[in-house]
């Protein structure tokens, strides 16, 4: 009972903090009619700066604070924000953006008479810089690797032109480059409040976006209230946001969130997969809704741009290569035919997700498609192959050892279940979440649970992880898969502006990946929501953003 009543203590006093903060210019009656969209983050949220929204919880949480020059609309097409317009040269070198000129950070005792300052080209200038400065170390720097800071740029990079016009040059055509701007990584921040608080920023944060920060205890409450100055409106000429605040718990327990949502504590939760989740309570075994909830609450899904998978090093370089049976390629293409996919997505998973019979690639994304060839489960085939590399039952292989986390341990169970069937033996080693992490980054497994979740919607997002110079730990390259055909392939991308020709060469690689098999595509995961039926224009996407600017409650 210690943990549910520290559960209720951390709620009571969320609702109590929410009331002083309105109460305190509001009469009571007022009070009640203000609506509070509240929401459990049950990872925590590491920062509130958006040079480090490098995880969903913190992404999340920017996303309400900040803008940037373009946004992503639940469609997956860059739409614009800050900037109302812009021109790319023909070359694809320089971007050109034209701002608007009524965008005002959030009131700040910092600001001239408190008042929120105007967003100026210069600010997009100096918060491009910050991302890229070593000194600040953000995870996000990545996004600016093909800037151009030569002689034939001036040496520049980015250039405000003057007040509402910037220039970004490329150093060679990137097309995703649009996409790139649209992460949390690259919203406005004004900088004399960072350069005031330094590191601190990051409990002090001020943006332009539809909420502004009022009150923060890390790992008790976050309070988000209403930019009564922010500068979108809705398609009748309405300001937004509708919503009065944002209020934020952090209770780790899923469990226990899910009975505050059942309460009506909460107003939205998402995702359900792991041991100890609510996934059978809440979902029929086809992913539907159990009928007892229907009343109160909607479920969302869609496709999400996440492919769980196993990962394989297969470094030429690795000590021990020789006595390795995954360094066959034979062995690794057996396996990815040894796993009933579809059956785990049925049992372990109330059909949440797609079967991964395809590529790397997820459904959701435009270059999808299902003519790149994976693997069905095909035991008989699985056996063939064992045979032809060795495996014939005359020469016996040697145990396969697979990392995973307590999260995925139920559905590596199963894999390990399945593959003993075709005579593959597997041994799970369970570890926490950070050292799987680290394990995985220092090449010290041979095999290992992963999932890429893309940034931006544009299939280079999955590509870059086999890009032979991406090699793990400097790069997200944690397989060490090296072929120079696929590096051919993935260099032509990064040059192709048309995106039909794009994805074409997306669709080769993403077959030759296939056919070499350094990774096994298990699923390609879905977005799940469950939400209050008294909250209205809370839209789903693939990438899975929590968009709140456009939310209605009725109390």
């Amino acid at each position: 009972m210690k943990f549910t009543t520290m559960t209720f203590i951390k709620t009571t006093l969320l609702f109590c903090t929410i009331a002083i903060l309105f109460g305190c210019t509001t009469s009571t009656k007022q009070a009640e009619t203000r609506t509070v969209f509240k929401y459990n983050e049950s990872s925590g949220i590491n920062s509130l700066d958006p040079a480090f929204a490098k995880d969903q919880s913190t992404t999340w949480a920017t996303n309400q604070l900040y803008n940037g020059l373009v946004q992503m609309n639940n469609k997956l097409e860059v739409k614009p924000c800050i900037a109302k317009r812009w021109t790319v040269s023909a070359d694809g070198l320089k971007y050109t953006f034209t701002l608007r000129n009524d965008v005002y950070f959030h009131n700040h005792e910092l600001f001239p008479n408190s008042k929120g300052r105007k967003v100026i080209a210069s600010d997009f200038v100096n918060s491009f810089f910050r991302i890229i400065d070593e000194m600040v170390a953000s995870p996000g720097a990545w996004i600016f690797n093909n800037i151009d800071r030569s002689e034939k740029s001036g040496y520049l990079g980015f250039e405000a032109e003057n007040d509402t016009t910037l220039n970004i040059y490329l150093n060679k055509p990137f097309p995703p480059f649009l996409g790139l701007l649209t992460m949390q990584y690259c919203s406005v921040v004004p900088h004399e409040i960072v350069e005031h608080y330094g590191k601190d920023f990051r409990n002090h944060p001020v943006g332009t976006g539809p909420f502004q920060f009022k009150l923060w205890k890390e790992g008790v409450k976050l309070v988000l209230l209403k930019n009564e100055n922010y500068f979108e409106r809705d398609n009748i000429g309405k300001p937004l946001p509708y919503l009065d605040a944002v209020a934020i718990t952090f209770v780790s327990d899923k469990q226990t969130e899910f009975l505050d949502f059942v309460k009506g504590n909460i107003d939205f939760i998402s995702g359900m997969d792991g041991r100890g989740s609510y996934k059978d309570e809440i979902l029929t075994p086809d992913g539907k809704l159990n009928p007892k909830y229907a009343s109160t609450m909607l479920l969302q899904s869609q496709p999400y741009l996440n492919t769980e998978y196993i990962g394989i090093y297969v470094d030429e370089n690795q000590v021990g290569k020789a006595t390795n049976p995954l360094h066959n390629k034979l062995v690794r293409q057996a396996i990815s035919h040894g796993i009933d996919k579809q059956k785990l997505i049925s049992y372990m998973r109330n059909n949440i997700g797609t079967a991964a019979i395809n590529g790397i690639v997820p459904k959701g994304l435009p270059s999808f498609s299902n003519n790149v060839k994976g693997y069905e489960y095909n035991p008989a085939k699985a056996k063939k192959l064992l045979a032809e590399a060795g495996y014939d039952g005359t020469k016996k292989m040697p145990i396969i050892k697979i990392s995973t986390t307590e999260k995925r341990l139920d559905i590596f169970e199963f894999i390990q279940n399945q593959l003993s069937e075709i005579g593959v033996n597997v041994n799970l080693e369970v570890n926490p979440s950070a050292v799987h992490r680290q394990m995985i980054a220092k090449s010290a497994l041979n095999s290992f649970w992963a999932s890429w979740i893309a940034d931006y919607p544009d299939a280079e997002n999955y590509f870059t992880l086999f890009y032979s110079k991406n090699f793990s730990p400097a790069g997200p390259n944690t397989t060490h898969f090296k072929n120079a055909e696929f590096d051919k392939l993935y260099e032509q991308s990064q040059n192709e502006t048309a995106d039909s020709l794009r994805y074409k060469t997306y669709q080769r690689m993403d077959q030759l990946l296939m056919n070499e098999a350094p990774i096994i595509p298990l699923y390609y995961d879905q977005v799940i929501r469950l939400y209050r039926n008294n909250i209205d224009g809370l839209e789903s996407n693939a990438l899975n953003l929590l968009i709140l600017k456009n939310v209605k409650k009725n109390n």
